[in-house]
């Protein structure tokens, strides 16, 4: 008869543990955006595009494709001038979800890339609107200087295809 009516207070009366599990398992987990930062031939671009047109709309900003690989030596210089110039990432970062879109021997990426205009080198950006229509293609060679980018062209490209942008680009 004891256990009885301690099996039936026990299931009555849950434990704080078991409530606490039973409002974790019931609660939806919110995902927390990663941004694709590397080339990688094993990414699905399509799926990481999706997401980052979510954070996209979420955030307020456009998208920034970015089309190489760590073959491309420009690429690796890109990667080393946003590294070091902090004012320049900032102002890609405020106005952009990068994303890094691998094209290799390893995965060419064709039937993902063959959505947006022929890419004549790399790295090549595409900037999207946060429904993922194309606003512009870019070569990024327009914005070299000697063996390193140059700040005021890669800021001027940054604010004027930028989703605030005071200018009527779009």
């Amino acid at each position: 008869m004891f256990l009885l009516l301690f099996f039936s207070l026990a299931l009555r009366y849950p434990t704080p543990a078991a409530g606490e599990m039973a409002w974790q398992a019931a609660a939806p987990r919110a995902t927390r955006y990663i941004p694709v930062t590397r080339y990688d031939p094993k990414r699905d671009p399509g799926a990481d595009l999706a997401k980052t047109l979510v954070e996209a709309k979420r955030t307020g900003r456009d998208v920034l494709l970015e089309v190489g690989g760590d073959w491309c030596g420009w690429c690796l210089v890109m990667d080393k001038f946003f590294a070091d110039h902090a004012d320049v990432r900032a102002l890609r970062d405020r106005n952009f979800v990068t994303l890094k879109i691998n094209m290799s021997p390893q995965n060419e990426n064709r039937g993902f890339l063959s959505r947006y205009p022929k890419i004549p080198g790399y790295p090549y950006l595409f900037v999207l609107d946060a429904d993922g229509k194309l606003l512009h293609p870019q070569r990024a060679n327009e914005f070299e200087d000697g063996d390193t980018y140059n700040v005021p062209r890669f800021a001027r490209f940054l604010t004027v295809y930028g989703p605030h942008s005071p200018l009527p680009v779009k």
